[in-house]
């Protein structure tokens, strides 16, 4: 690959009922930011969806003091649209606050509320970004949960194997997943509507001739609950496999 120059760092983080996770979640992603030790500029945007909960005041005391953190509270969504929607508006957030950073310098950085990154993520990413790599998209490992019976949660596992391929596999997470923001807008972004965002955006990457890498590290740890925030998640392929056994 070639070699890229990353200038910053853009971290985009949905959240919709979170205030269980969501305090773990962005604690996680500052502890990876800060191994940058001024390397570039960095952006975070908490993007509260429509929270009837205190997601938002939990939100508030750990962005408190943290430059370049940001919230943006959507309080109505269009019809239609899914959490491609929030993701997209978060990038366009981070790309004009990290301005006048060009794009093909900006590395994006995707996760979710109910995920923990762990404190190499950030560097990780950046080594493939720096290598030349367009795209990046790690695994994500089930945290516990008690609701997840031991068979289900080796059925997963099963599912996760399938994919592995040596130092890759065949998985897409938008809790884990990074991009160039210049690639990012050229592919047209995450799709506003419907489940699996994550999946046809790294389709169009793909199909366009971009770099892409799926490294088996870092890996992340996200919920394991059945019941999630997003139609189409982690949490309906859990439910489903537990219903199914």
């Amino acid at each position: 690959m070639i070699a890229t120059v990353i200038d910053a760092v853009g971290v985009v983080l949905p959240a919709h009922d979170e205030e269980d996770l969501i305090r773990e979640s962005l604690r996680g992603v500052r502890a990876a930011l800060r191994g940058l030790d001024g390397q570039c500029r960095t952006a975070v945007t908490v993007v509260l969806d429509r929270c009837t909960d205190r997601t938002p005041s939990r939100v508030a005391a750990e962005l408190a003091g943290w430059a370049g953190a940001q919230v943006l509270p959507v309080h109505h969504r269009p019809a239609g649209t899914g959490v491609g929607y929030l993701r997209d508006l978060g990038v366009r957030d981070i790309v004009r606050r990290l301005s006048p950073v060009a794009p093909e310098r900006i590395w994006l950085l995707s996760t979710d509320a109910d995920t923990t990154v762990p404190e190499s993520w950030v560097a990780e990413h950046l080594r493939h970004a720096r290598a030349g790599a367009h795209g990046v998209a790690g695994l994500a490992e089930l945290s516990g949960e008690p609701g997840l019976s031991a068979e289900a949660l080796e059925h997963y596992r099963t599912i996760l194997d399938d994919g592995m391929n040596g130092d890759t596999h065949q998985h897409v997470y938008a809790a884990n997943l990074g991009l160039r923001a210049d690639v990012y807008h050229r592919c047209g972004g995450f799709p506003l509507e419907g489940p699996g965002e994550e999946h046809r955006l790294w389709q169009t990457m793909s199909t366009g001739g971009h770099r892409l890498h799926r490294p088996t590290q870092p890996r992340v740890r996200t919920s394991a609950r059945l019941r999630g925030r997003a139609e189409g998640g982690l949490a309906d392929l859990l439910r489903g496999i537990t219903e199914r056994r």
